[in-house]
């Protein structure tokens, strides 16, 4: 095996590499679309798969300024979805809480007058 060889199997691999990528992109991008029909989505895979390059092309210059937005759009969801997560997880409680817990604290004589004092500011600010 030459170098040459060697250089040539690394383009190469970059090259199918790289299509895939594009393959992967074109079909998350189709599939997240829903204005496109269920007629459309199998039209445009089967000819990705029978005619793999042309499709791509074609797909990226018709619909390719698109495919950000999209993404975009699906991202933001997400974002919108984790923190309504976090925020359910991590829950809400309101000042009032927050004292009434550090009162029950101080009551059972876990913390003293200074830490109650020191917790009532805190939640109060």
């Amino acid at each position: 095996m030459s170098f040459w060889d060697v250089v040539w199997f690394i383009v190469i691999s970059f090259a199918f590499v790289a299509y895939l990528m594009v393959m992967f992109s074109i079909i998350t991008d189709l599939f997240r679309d829903r204005s496109v029909s269920g007629a459309a989505k199998a039209a445009w895979v089967v000819a990705l798969i029978f005619l793999p390059l042309i499709t791509s092309l074609v797909y990226l210059i018709t619909r390719g300024s698109g495919m950000a937005e999209r993404a975009a759009r699906g991202a933001e969801v997400a974002r919108q979805q984790q923190d309504a997560y976090i925020r359910e997880a991590a829950g809400h409680t309101t000042p009032a809480d927050q004292i009434a817990q550090a009162r029950a604290m101080f009551d059972a004589g876990v913390i003293s007058q200074q830490e109650y004092d020191a917790l009532k500011t805190k939640a109060l600010v």
